[in-house]
Order: structure tokens, then C-alpha cells, then sequence
């Protein structure tokens, strides 16, 4: 049985399952409902939410930041991880003609500065850069990640969808570890695990996040001769286990990689979330889990 807490830093820890925003505009929670539901899912031990700048037309944040200002207690356990990097076209910024990546020294420190109010919070405990850019002057970000630091906005650094030379770069020029890597993980997707990301993970001792880890739900619907496969195979193990549903099995078969994965679960009901911790008490044999891996892949292990 894995347990929910991960040790990030010696000052900062993670719940195993992360709680992710990014629907929640969808939700329609008014600030009472939502504060209702961040207590539920602190109190089944998910303590840490993933949000970023863009998510929602850039209104996700502040929604969250508006509960937290009904129920102020709530942040005192409560890790709080956003993202900035990512220009939208967006009704809220008419003067932009072309979506961009911006990690000047300025955009990240406005980036920073904005979520901080639209939280309504003093501190970020990490802050990911979204997506790895083209253009990217990594003495440029390490000064902003030092000013921030140095102001106490921001706690801990790290990335989202890197690639492992690209982390070793910004690495090289920042004195502090980064500490995660939201990569995308699921049955549906080993891309992390052929380009040597994970591998990558466990040298570094870098513990990735998982985002989509249900492959934004394609694993119930599938369309592909690959979905079909994969549903098929996670029915089977579903029985073999008798584990209560597929998504459980999902999340069981993630969390058991040795990189400690820590999936996030963007779900608006309390059962799903319910479901990801369920998936911690699960345990599948070698030869269940290479069984799903080898139906995404499509072949067995030559």
C-alpha cells in the first residue's frame, strides 16, 4: 500500500493524489459550495491543489482565491501549486494578436504577482513553468525565481512538460532544486516513459506529476483500435482484482512506478477523488501492469 503523503523538500510535502483545477469554471460551485468541497477533500487527505494562470480564461485562480477568503483557515494546510508562462488569446488581453510562451523577467514576475491576489494568498509553494519555449533565457528566469524567493512569493520552483535537457538547463543555472515535472502520464500516453523522462526522474531523485492521467476520459470512450485495447485489458485486470472501477485500476497502475508519480485529479465530484486515494490501496502484480502497458504499445516486450 502506498501512502498519501510525498516529501518534496524537507520543508514542504505533497499529498500523493493532487487535487487539479483546471474545470473548475465548469463546476458552477457558488463560494459556499466550493468551500464545502475543499473541506471534503481535505478531510479524505488531499491537501495539495494545482492550478495555473490561464486555467478558465484566467478566472479559475480568483474563483478558488474567493473560497479561501470565505474560510481563510483552510490554506494553513493546504499546498497551493500554479503555473505562468503561457500568453492566451483572451477577451482579458485584446491587444494580443498571437499566442506566445513569455518568460521574461517581467511577465513572470507580473504572472506571480497576479496570482498572488487573485489567491488571495501571501505565498506559492511551487510554481511550474508551463511549457518548455523556443525562446528561453534561463539567466533571465533564474533572476526572476530569485527575486521571488528572496521576497518570500514564492516557496519552490519547477516545470511542466519538459523534456530532460531541458531541465538539466534550467538546473544548471538555478542554485535551488526544482522539484517536479508535470509531464502527461496515462495508459493512453508512455510518451514520458520511452523519451527517458522517467528514467531521467528516478537519476535526479525528482519526483513528476501526472496530468490526464484518465487521458481526459478517452479511456471510457474509445475510439481507437489502441482505447479498445486498453479498455479491455484494464476491464479484465478490474476483475482480477476486484477493484471497485477502471479509473481505480488506472491510478493504481501509475502510482506504482518507482518515479512516486503523483497524479492529479481534476474531477468536480468528491466519489472520483474518492476513487484516485482507493487506487493507493491497490496493488497489481508485474505481470498486470506490463499487461497494460503492453496494450497502448500494441506488442508485448520483444
Amino acid at each position: 500500500m502506498h501512502v498519501n503523503i510525498l516529501k518534496l523538500a524537507p520543508d514542504l510535502s505533497l499529498s500523493r493524489i493532487i487535487h487539479g483545477l483546471w474545470r473548475l469554471k465548469d463546476w458552477n460551485l457558488s463560494k459556499k459550495d466550493l468551500v464545502v468541497f475543499l473541506e471534503k477533500i481535505m478531510e479524505i487527505g488531499i491537501t495539495s491543489f494545482d492550478h495555473a494562470d490561464i486555467y478558465g480564461n484566467y478566472s479559475c485562480e480568483k474563483k478558488f482565491g474567493d473560497a479561501l477568503r470565505l474560510q481563510p483557515a483552510l490554506r494553513k494546510n493546504m499546498q497551493i501549486i500554479t503555473k505562468c508562462g503561457i500568453k492566451l488569446l483572451s477577451d482579458k488581453y485584446p491587444e494580443r494578436k498571437l499566442q506566445i510562451y513569455d518568460y521574461s523577467y517581467n511577465h513572470i514576475l507580473q504572472s506571480v504577482e497576479q496570482s498572488l491576489q487573485n489567491l488571495g494568498i501571501d505565498t506559492i509553494d511551487i510554481l511550474l513553468l508551463h511549457r518548455p519555449a523556443p525562446f528561453f533565457d534561463p539567466e533571465e528566469v533564474t533572476r526572476a525565481f530569485d527575486d521571488l524567493y528572496q521576497a518570500g512569493k514564492v516557496r519552490y520552483f519547477g516545470v511542466s512538460n519538459f523534456t530532460p535537457g531541458q531541465f538539466e538547463m534550467l538546473q544548471k543555472h538555478w542554485h535551488q532544486d526544482l522539484l517536479t515535472n508535470q509531464i502527461e502520464i496515462s495508459p493512453n500516453c508512455l510518451e514520458h516513459f520511452e523519451n527517458g523522462n522517467l528514467d531521467f526522474c528516478l537519476k535526479e531523485r525528482i519526483k513528476p506529476m501526472s496530468w490526464s492521467p484518465l487521458a481526459g476520459g478517452e479511456l471510457f470512450n474509445p475510439q481507437t483500435k489502441k482505447d479498445i485495447r486498453i479498455l479491455a485489458t484494464l476491464k479484465k485486470i478490474t476483475g482480477e482484482i476486484e477493484a471497485k472501477s477502471i479509473d481505480q485500476v488506472v491510478y493504481a497502475w501509475i502510482l506504482k512506478h518507482p518515479s512516486q508519480i503523483m497524479p492529479i485529479v481534476g474531477s468536480g465530484k468528491i466519489e472520483r477523488i474518492q476513487t484516485a486515494l482507493d487506487g493507493l490501496k491497490l496493488e497489481l502484480s508485474m505481470e498486470q501492469w506490463y499487461e497494460i502497458y503492453n496494450a497502448s504499445k500494441g506488442v508485448e516486450l520483444p
